[in-house]
């Protein structure tokens, strides 16, 4: 039986999924953080699949979403996407503090994942974060500087009003290329990676993904580090086959 419980660790609001009667044993443990707009409970089937397997889920709740909403998140979070995706890295360290001060870890084996902006949180917290071992990015773009200048272009050709200065998305661009994984590959170290992506993904350009693995493919020493599932005519939606592969990718790496 898998147990699912709604928690608090440092002021994070997370769904833990684990086995039933190993509450308190030390688990290889998954954080899985969703996508713009969703919510941790819509990550659930695949929290269970892995579950099955003996690992510790945790589904955190990003900042504006779900049971972390106001009357003004809406608004908020289309305003604030970038500061989104710093907040998650910053409970992304809470929930490492305290899974390791509790002992829920089991041989600093600890892996993270995500959503589209859960994926660009993926992304970004390897280059920051050397105690992550591997990461999941299910249509999520390791290059969230160049992401971030095209969803400016788009609002600016759609003629909507930007309440930011040039020099503010400047200011901006700088601080995320600090965190861009493609620009900074090395942080990878010897970390396996997973991508999937749907080839038709009208929102998080599956170029984005594609391109960079296939850098880090000609680079790799161990060309076994990286995987890449591509499916074809799949737009931005995580099909069943891509939660199955990732499960079947995380069991042979944590």
């Amino acid at each position: 039986m898998i147990v699912i419980k709604e928690e608090v660790w440092n002021e994070v609001p997370l769904l833990r999924v684990e086995q039933a009667g190993a509450e308190d044993q030390e688990l290889p443990v998954f954080t899985y953080f969703h996508g713009f707009t969703s919510a941790r409970e819509h990550n659930l089937p695949m929290a269970y699949m892995l579950a099955e397997k003996g690992y510790r889920v945790l589904l955190p709740e990003a900042l504006h979403h779900g049971i972390r909403e106001d009357a003004n998140s809406s608004s908020k979070r289309q305003m604030e996407f970038f500061a989104i995706v710093k907040e998650n890295l910053h409970d992304l360290e809470r929930i490492h503090h305290y899974a390791s001060e509790n002992g829920f870890i089991r041989d600093n084996r600890f892996a993270i994942g995500g959503t589209s902006m859960g994926g660009i949180t993926t992304c970004a917290a390897l280059t920051q974060y050397d105690w992550v071992n591997a990461g999941m990015v299910m249509m999520g773009s390791p290059k969230i500087a160049a992401f971030a200048r095209d969803m400016v272009e788009a609002v600016k050709q759609s003629g909507m009003q930007m309440n930011i200065s040039d020099d503010e998305l400047e200011q901006l661009y700088t601080q995320l290329e600090t965190i861009d994984l493609s620009l900074h590959p090395e942080t990878i170290g010897s970390r396996p990676l997973f991508f999937w992506h749907g080839d038709q993904d009208p929102v998080v350009p599956y170029k984005h993904s594609r391109s960079f693995y296939e850098i880090l493919e000609q680079k790799a020493k161990k060309p076994e580090q990286f995987t890449y599932v591509s499916e074809a005519g799949t737009g931005h939606k995580v099909s069943r086959k891509a939660m199955l592969a990732g499960t079947a990718w995380l069991e042979t790496v944590l």
